[in-house]
């Protein structure tokens, strides 16, 4: 399974698919996330799961929180 898929599926996994639009960008020295969150708490969980996979490369969240989208998830 290529890295890229299976740090994804630990994201989806760790965060029950609640990051939109998640894309991991991967280089030799860093991993770079980014998507939308409803919450501080799942850009969080986002982070940790990549942190259990690569713990020697740099990390970027740039996962953006927007409030308005957990206020129209809560409705679904």
């Amino acid at each position: 399974m290529p890295l890229r898929d299976h740090l994804e599926r630990q994201i989806q996994s760790r965060t029950g698919r609640r990051i939109r639009n998640l894309a991991i960008e991967l280089d030799p020295e860093r991993v770079i996330l980014r998507g939308q969150a409803s919450s501080y708490y799942l850009k969080q969980l986002a982070q940790h799961g990549i942190r259990d996979c690569l713990q020697h490369l740099s990390l970027e969240n740039s996962i953006v929180v927007e409030r308005a989208f957990a206020r129209f998830s809560d409705r679904s």
